[in-house]
């Protein structure tokens, strides 16, 4: 079986993972495992390949492996999320499996930051900090009773949409700074100590919600979800964070929430178009902290992963992370 892995930044010693440097993985049979440039277009000589494993390749990329790759019987990419594989045209006997968990710390560490800048007002701190601006009316905020717990998670309603395994990393170190940490997800239910509410507690939820956090990922369910009404929905004071997906959010309902007033605060690390053009409205937008979609950073642990995932796929038995389509 032939296996295609990306020539990446950071240690994928796959081969060394699996029994005989992958020389003969199962009886009867051998991997070969060769390594491509992600960037590219898969060689001529290798678009025989029956597993490609696939991190930050171009969607242009992927469409034309899904063109050109015949043999092709599973896709699994590195990332958390699997829409750029989901979109690029793999007929429907190609399993697509995702990366979940690869990035659960660092999303995690991202997440916190973005919910603490904005909270704390950093923006307006460092937007201060360049007019040469000592902002004490920030400490001014603080002090004022009818604007003090704007400005903490110490009590802070925190609605977390997407509650899986990040959201279980995210949620303990939001109930230590004194949050209450709700979740969203398709069943309503209690893990791991949280409730969450399914799609039908939604509205109510978010009328008392002071920061709500998206960990959504981007399939046809929930393109541009979080529209005008649902952003309606939520407090004059509350904020919006968001490290799932650009395409969750109707952007221009988020800009005209914003410049309105009608929400405080938001941060997102993804957008609907990236890179982001420099025409695009969400760059001047008040209240707006904007990072280059850089949570997840590289997936750690990917070459266990990796080889537990071909030592399933061998055996018969289901992956782990596998997209329903």
């Amino acid at each position: 079986m032939k296996i295609l892995v990306p020539d990446v930044p950071f240690d994928l010693d796959f081969p060394s993972l699996l029994p005989d440097g992958g020389a003969s993985f199962a009886p009867g049979g051998t991997d070969t495992v060769v390594a491509y440039a992600m960037n590219e277009p898969v060689p001529e000589e290798h678009t025989d390949a029956e597993v490609l494993v696939t991190w930050s390749s171009p969607p242009k990329v992927l469409a034309d492996a899904a063109r050109r790759m015949p043999r092709l019987r599973w896709v699994q990419t590195l990332s958390a999320g699997p829409d750029v594989a989901l979109r690029a045209g793999f007929g429907p006997e190609v399993v697509i499996s995702s990366g979940q968990s690869l990035h659960d710390d660092t999303v995690t560490e991202h997440a916190l930051a973005l919910i603490l800048a904005t909270v704390r007002r950093i923006d307006f701190s460092l937007a201060a900090q360049r007019e040469h601006h000592w902002a004490k009316e920030i400490a001014f905020a603080q002090a004022d009773p009818g604007t003090e717990r704007e400005y903490t998670l110490d009590g802070a309603r925190v609605t977390v949409w997407g509650f899986g395994s990040i959201a279980l990393r995210l949620s303990p170190l939001l109930t230590a700074l004194g949050a209450q940490v709700t979740g969203v997800a398709s069943r309503a239910g209690e893990r791991s100590g949280y409730p969450v509410v399914g799609p039908d507690g939604l509205d109510a939820l978010l009328a008392e919600t002071d920061l709500l956090v998206s960990l959504l990922p981007a399939v046809p369910a929930t393109r541009h979800i979080l529209d005008a009404r649902l952003l309606s929905l939520l407090p004059t004071s509350a904020r919006f964070v968001n490290v799932g997906r650009g395409a969750t959010v109707d952007e221009a309902a988020l800009v005209d929430a914003l410049r309105s007033g009608r929400l405080a605060g938001a941060a997102l690390d993804v957008m609907e178009t990236e890179p982001l053009p420099a025409n695009s409205p969400l760059w001047d937008v008040p209240n707006l902290i904007l990072t280059p979609h850089v949570a997840g950073g590289r997936p750690r642990g990917a070459a266990r992963f990796l080889a537990d995932q071909l030592t399933s796929w061998r055996a018969g038995e289901p992956l782990r992370n596998v997209t329903p389509r």
